[in-house]
């Protein structure tokens, strides 16, 4: 064979392995086109519809106009709306530790329980999911009110303790938010606890850790991808519940979510409602840089 036929016989070979090159392509893009629409049409156009009215005014009425403004940014940062924020995000870490100090060690164990307990273990962790939120959420009222359960096991006690005034409390707020986000926390901790090695354990042992050395210096670290989503699917969304901080707290400790709501719903004010919400937006964002930063060091 010549020099000149060798030469020519890679394009040909690649003219003719093209086409089937791109079938798959094609094919992969058509099966993500459901979750392309799907996205584009509820997260990507309302948070361009949020920006865009973050930016607006109101007339006397209530109604949007278009004007550039930056003013609902600047009462952003009163002084009110940021201790709003600072509440938030405080009863919102709060529940995160909570959360990881609780649901650690249940997702652990689950983890590490034999193959034929596990399923049973995580439906016991899945069954509030089938009920409503606002019927679990109305249980705990049930509960934590004077008259309700908690107050009358105390009661029927023999140490002559006073009843507990709980709802309509901060902690009140606590207990729900724990109680709601609690299981999202502790899924994702299964997940990787799940694929922890008992023979990386071992060699720790082996090599002369003990019980809380090897927790902390090897399964800890091993487990941190499961925890930085579980803090995430915990802690992002509990700034922004508003739902039991009405009916658990009585409306006396708003959140930010609780000030959004009222923007759109009772005030009418939507560009600035926006604002805030493109405000909170931020803040997850700056939230899921740091645990994922965090989680990236403590793994390395």
């Amino acid at each position: 064979m010549s020099p000149i036929s060798l030469k020519a016989q890679p394009p040909e070979l690649g003219a003719a392995t093209e086409p089937g090159a791109r079938r798959p392509r094609l094919a992969a893009w058509l099966m993500l086109a459901p979750m392309l629409v799907w996205l584009g049409a509820f997260v990507v156009a309302p948070t361009a519809i949020l920006f865009v009215y973050s930016f607006c005014e109101r007339d006397e009425i209530g109604r949007v106009v278009f004007s550039f403004t930056l003013d609902n940014y600047r009462r952003v940062f009163d002084g009110v709306y940021l201790h709003i924020f600072w509440r938030s995000i405080g009863y919102a870490g709060l529940t995160t530790v909570i959360c990881v100090v609780v649901g650690y060690p249940v997702a652990y164990f689950i983890a590490r329980a034999r193959e034929e307990w596990r399923h049973k273990l995580l439906l016991l962790v899945m069954i509030p999911f089938w009920t409503s939120f606002l019927i679990r959420t109305y249980a705990w009222i049930t509960i934590l009110k004077k008259e309700g359960l908690l107050n009358g096991f105390v009661h029927a006690l023999p140490f002559g303790l006073a009843p507990f005034d709980l709802l309509y409390t901060p902690t009140a707020v606590i207990i729900g938010l724990v109680y709601a986000y609690l299981p999202f926390m502790i899924l994702p901790i299964y997940g990787s606890a799940e694929k922890l090695e008992n023979s990386v354990i071992e060699a720790a042992y082996d090599l002369g850790a003990g019980p809380v050395r090897a927790f902390s210096a090897v399964i800890v670290p091993l487990t941190m991808p499961g925890i930085a989503a579980g803090t995430l699917l915990v802690f992002v969304p509990a700034i922004g519940m508003f739902a039991i901080t009405d009916l658990m707290g009585g409306a006396k400790v708003p959140m930010i979510g609780n000030v959004i709501q009222n923007q759109f719903l009772q005030a009418r004010d939507w560009p600035f409602g926006a604002a805030l919400g493109v405000v909170f937006m931020l803040m997850f964002a700056v939230t899921y840089w740091i645990v994922q930063r965090r989680g990236a060091q403590l793994a390395g």
